[in-house]
């Protein structure tokens, strides 16, 4: 079976500790046609130098001024050419068998996303996000409590028709592209990890849902959220 082509798409700001370690990460594992699109949000350190040092063709980077993680991922979809796209933050580490994994899934399924393996310091000091027996996957079980990782997800370009633009006002894009994937297509969870996720303290995106957060703030989230997806179930239904 031919392999299909691959967007990975990341969102910079700021990355020049880790983002050269998740590229070589990415890099080994694509093919010459595939692309890695970059969307940074005005960097001010070394990112830049960094990202230009690898003089390698399939990175494609296009700066930003949003300020705003989720504008920034969405400007890096909407150049996506690739017929599956990847999401990666800046400062992980990819499995070496996470493309291969990933597209296994994806012959039978729209969105896949994973486990991850969370680590400080030293890879090797790592511990599994979720117990491996545990299913996260389901709209009603995600819409409960989140535990969909954007950082591991891997989808199908036709989610976008579907998913972009981005609505405002949602708390996270991980969420949203999870939420709408489950209304028009099939996702699945793959128990076991295929990221290591670096915690240092300044992460953006969420790693399941924040603990910190209030009941009353998470019913907040779900309720624009749901709104949201309705909103654009109407719109699709009877204004394409």
């Amino acid at each position: 079976m031919e392999k299909k082509s691959i967007s990975v798409c990341i969102a910079t700001y700021n990355g020049e500790l880790y983002i050269e370690e998740q590229l070589k990460s990415i890099l080994k594992q694509l093919n010459e046609n595939d692309e890695v699109i970059i969307s940074d949000d005005g960097s001010t350190d070394r990112t830049i130098e960094i990202l230009k040092s690898f003089d390698d063709p399939r990175i494609k980077l296009h700066h930003s001024s949003f300020q705003n993680v989720i504008l920034n991922f969405e400007n890096a979809l909407q150049k996506a050419t690739g017929e599956i796209i990847f999401l990666s933050d800046q400062d992980d580490i990819w499995f070496k068998n996470k493309v291969v994994e990933s597209l296994k899934v994806l012959e039978k399924n729209d969105l896949v996303f994973s486990n991850l393996s969370v680590f400080s310091n030293e890879v090797a000091e790592n511990y599994n996000m979720y117990d491996l027996n545990k299913n996260c996957n389901g709209f009603v079980r995600n819409f409960i409590k989140n535990n969909c990782v954007g950082a591991t997800m891997a989808f199908k370009s036709k989610v976008l028709k579907y998913a972009i633009p981005f609505p405002k006002h949602i708390e996270m894009h991980d969420m949203w592209l999870f939420f709408i994937t489950s209304f028009y297509g099939k996702t699945f969870y793959y128990k076991k990890p295929l990221i290591y996720y670096r915690r240092h303290g300044l992460n953006v995106s969420n790693t399941g849902e924040k603990t910190t957060n209030s009941i009353i703030k998470i019913i907040k989230i779900r309720i624009r959220m749901l709104v949201a997806i309705l909103k654009r179930i109407v719109k699709m239904t009877f204004y394409s």
